[in-house]
């Protein structure tokens, strides 16, 4: 089984809409997966608009905390949810059982408040 690639709501977003200028058309299913990846790459989904080189810097980044990198799938779920709070980090890493102390989960966020210059 080879290695798995993840990406962000953008790219898919992008491919679809290409897919739809070259055949005209989409089916059901394309255009249910388009209007979900428009508002899932937008900001009307938590503010920030997400872009597919900000998802693979920060993924990158997120791979060499160690426990993210056992789970890489965790950390392309949080790339992807641009979390800026601690709490929403803990809900994501409570959903593969991944246990980090607060001052991991807080290098996390500051991780990711980094890369998407996040004041808040």
């Amino acid at each position: 089984m080879g290695e798995k690639t993840y990406i962000d709501y953008a790219t898919v977003r992008d491919a679809l809409e290409n897919a739809q200028e070259r055949r005209g058309e989409l089916s059901y299913e394309q255009n249910m997966a388009l209007n979900h990846a428009i508002w899932a790459a937008g900001d009307a989904r938590n503010g920030i608009i997400t872009e597919t080189e900000v998802f693979n810097s920060m993924l990158n980044a997120l791979l060499e905390v160690d426990k993210l990198a056992a789970a890489p799938d965790i950390a392309a779920k949080i790339a992807e949810i641009i979390p800026v709070n601690p709490e929403d980090v803990k809900a994501i890493l409570a959903s593969k059982r991944v246990v980090m102390d607060d001052s991991e989960v807080e290098h996390i966020v500051t991780l990711v408040r980094q890369h998407v210059g996040y004041e808040g």
